[in-house]
């Protein structure tokens, strides 16, 4: 049965199931253990006798497997099913139960909230002792969501050592793409061949981590952003996770992801459960961009989702660091203002003993030394101006040498025996005490109900390493991952209009759970205009533009070193939610006015930004990088030239505007501020009348390029005309 996303509460699906949205296909043999026919492009409307005969056509020949007849592996694969690859459930209670063989039972199809289709089947193993309940669903967006819940039905304790999630990929997906990455270097792309073996990232730092895989892709060999088939892959998790992609001689591939548990980390009693994360699929069939547009398009349809304009936001961190004083801090809100931004946030060194990054950190008093009349004047001052007050705090941290942590040295998540290596001269709170949870709470609850405070930059510097809980120091990374969840979710009851960035030690926080219950991730701590370039082109491969905070820094980068024209700083921050990290006393007139104009830019644009289609370009010189967005409409586009290195070519060569409607005439012509061309070869097109052509020349012919030097960027306004 072919089925759009909107099937029948409640309703009993057919054995052979096809889910269909927004040109993706998913088909599911739910003969027994959930088995996927097909992932991928929309096969259009298929009766059953036309489903039946999809799956005679797909079923092996019977040789080769490790056991009699065929092995087609489940989204939960298991020895029992005769697959000896990486298990979907690895487990046991005490060395027993370790090989589960699960029933179905009677599954149901219903509406998801958001109109999608989502299957529910349950499973038993009665020998084992164990219950299973599978969710399968397609979202309106052509998502696929994953999870399960298992449970232990009696005997001994049962040890979940891990519960892997799959969906299969073609033959003809190749190539492998996933990510790697440091602190100021997050994201970094990386391809394989996808051959035969497993390839198995693991990352045990208990946060998603600046080298998770992020996104791993499964490709065909021409795959790019705007060409090739494309299989994406997320575990929506922010502790301990894994990625599995894995190809043998009888299977053509797999994508499998879930949690990484520690020894005796989730150990079930009887009628205890364990919901795994959530892990998604993505399909693109025109490559990268596809792929992207449906996460960005689950998110934006999500009902927390911000709506309201984002607003310019000016950090004070590269501006003071930790020298707070009332009259500069002041008179820096004034400068922000006078630029045009619309929240003013103060980030690290406002509280307790905090004046330096070695002391104070977990007592969230305000600093009766640098602050002996409170934040209200600051505050007051901010808001007069018309801007929003926002405010750091890293709740999940402790220094050794505060007040929380003398009176509570065992809230630290510790082995019996020993403290953790200090890192940035703190430990982690162990969030899933209960006494050490409702204390945080009621801090962070205080200064939000004491204080005018609409936005939180929620950071958390350090990984858990070493981090046991309780009194026997066991693995404690689950416990704090959902305490954090937790935390999250009883703040913004109780503060709904409060917003929360997720900052981790820059983007080391970046996924769709923690995403959940924040509205904005902070890409990196690098605000260098050239490697943030790479930053968020690839971090937008997972979330719209309207989530990630991009920041104008100094001319000169305080991570890097490297100096940048402020035209190239501001260009690369407007395709994001457009910030400030810079003392703007510091700059002037000509500078400040220079900003302004880009913040301007920003506000005129930023319905389209953060409403439209990101799209890369392909483009055959390394040196020279194209990406837009496009509304969704496609009667308004806006486009980076951006120039990264010398080109190989002199003048330059043509470049393709992606993403128009090829119908369509548009009128292409520069925007300012960032229309100049620098270089003393303008290009004949460049200037306000520009050009007119059709969406489906700029695709396929595109428009020559100015000519730029190294670190410069030009803006291009492409508008349908009527």
């Amino acid at each position: 049965m072919s089925t759009p996303c909107d099937p029948q509460g409640g309703a009993r699906p057919p054995e052979l199931l096809h889910l269909r949205a927004a040109g993706v296909s998913l088909v599911l043999d739910l003969a027994g253990m959930p088995r996927v026919l097909h992932w991928g492009a929309d096969l259009g409307d298929l009766d059953d006798a036309a489903l039946a005969d999809l799956r005679l056509a797909v079923r092996p020949a019977p040789a080769g497997f490790p056991v009699d007849g065929e092995v087609v592996p489940s989204v939960l694969p298991s020895q029992a099913e005769g697959w000896l690859g990486t298990p979907g459930l690895t487990g046991s209670r005490a060395g027993r139960s370790w090989s589960p063989r699960f029933a179905a039972g009677t599954p149901s199809l219903t509406s998801g909230d958001d109109g999608g289709a989502v299957l529910v089947v349950p499973a038993a193993d009665p020998a084992t002792g164990l219950e299973l309940e599978l969710v399968v669903e397609l979202t309106p967006q052509g998502l696929v969501r994953q999870r399960a819940t298992l449970t232990s039905t009696g005997g001994d304790p049962y040890e979940v050592g891990g519960l892997l999630l799959m969906l299969p990929v073609p033959a003809r997906a190749t190539t492998l793409l996933d990510f790697g990455g440091h602190w100021a270097r997050e994201r970094a792309p990386q391809r394989t061949a996808f051959t035969h073996g497993t390839r198995l990232r693991e990352n045990r730092r208990g946060r998603t981590g600046f080298d998770t895989p992020y996104v791993l892709v499964a490709g065909t060999d021409d795959l790019g952003h705007r060409r090739g088939e494309a299989w994406g892959w997320h575990v929506a998790w922010s502790g301990n996770h894994r990625t599995v992609a894995e190809r043998s001689h009888h299977h053509a591939g797999l994508l499998g992801g879930g949690e990484l548990l520690g020894p005796g980390e989730v150990r079930l009693a009887a009628g205890e459960s364990y919901t795994s994360p959530w892990v998604y699929g993505s399909y693109g069939e025109d490559g990268l961009d596809a792929v992207a547009a449906r996460f960005h398009g689950w998110l934006r349809a999500r009902p927390q989702h911000p709506r309201s304009p984002r607003p310019v936001t000016l950090n004070t961190w590269e501006a003071v660091y930790f020298d707070h004083d009332l009259v500069r801090l002041t008179e820096l809100a004034d400068a922000a203002a006078e630029v045009g931004a619309e929240r003013f946030v103060l980030d690290d060194g406002w509280f307790g003993s905090r004046r330096d990054d070695t002391s104070g950190l977990g007592d969230w008093y305000v600093s009766d030394e640098v602050w002996p009349d409170g934040l209200g004047a600051l505050i007051e001052h901010v808001t007069a101006r018309g801007m929003q007050f926002g405010l750091w705090v890293e709740p999940e941290m402790v220094n050794p040498d505060s007040d929380l942590a003398r009176a509570h040295p065992d809230w630290v998540l510790r082995l019996p025996d020993r403290l953790p290596r200090p890192a940035r001269s703190q430990q982690v709170l162990d969030l899933a005490r209960p006494e050490a949870f409702a204390h945080v709470l009621e801090r962070l609850d205080a200064l939000l109900t004491e204080n005018d405070i609409a936005y939180l930059k929620w950071d958390h510097n350090r990984d858990l390493v070493d981090a046991g809980h309780g009194p026997d120091g066991v693995p404690g990374v689950h416990g704090q991952t959902l305490a954090v969840y937790r935390l999250l979710d009883a703040l913004r009851a109780r503060h709904p209009r409060v917003e929360i960035e997720s900052c981790s030690s820059g983007g080391a926080r970046v996924d769709l759970e923690i995403l959940q219950r924040t509205d904005r991730v902070w890409a990196s701590d690098c605000i260098d205009a050239l490697e943030r370039r790479s930053i968020q082109w690839w971090t937008n491969l997972l979330i719209p533009l309207e989530l990630m905070g991009a920041h104008v820094g100094s001319s000169a980068s305080h991570v890097t070193g490297r100096t940048a024209s402020l035209g190239f700083r501001a260009g690369t921050a407007l395709f994001g939610h457009l910030g400030i990290e810079w003392d703007l006393q510091q700059a002037d007139a000509d500078q400040r006015a220079e900003l302004a104009s880009w913040v301007a830019l920003y506000k005129d644009v930023r319905g389209l930004l953060h409403t439209g289609a990101s799209v890369h370009a392909d483009g055959a010189d390394p040196a020279v990088q194209v990406h837009g967005v496009v509304a969704q409409d496609g009667s308004d586009a806006l486009f980076t030239i951006a120039s990264i290195a010398s080109s190989a070519q002199m003048p330059a060569g043509t470049v393709a505007l992606p993403g128009l409607d090829p119908a369509a005439t548009y009128h292409v012509r520069p925007q300012e501020p960032g229309g100049g061309s620098r270089g003393g070869w303008p290009t004949p097109w460049w200037g306000p009348e520009g050009i007119r052509t059709t969406g489906r020349v700029l695709a396929k012919v595109g428009v020559r390029a100015p000519h730029l030097a190294p670190e410069q960027l030009v803006l291009v306004r492409a508008t349908r005309v009527d």
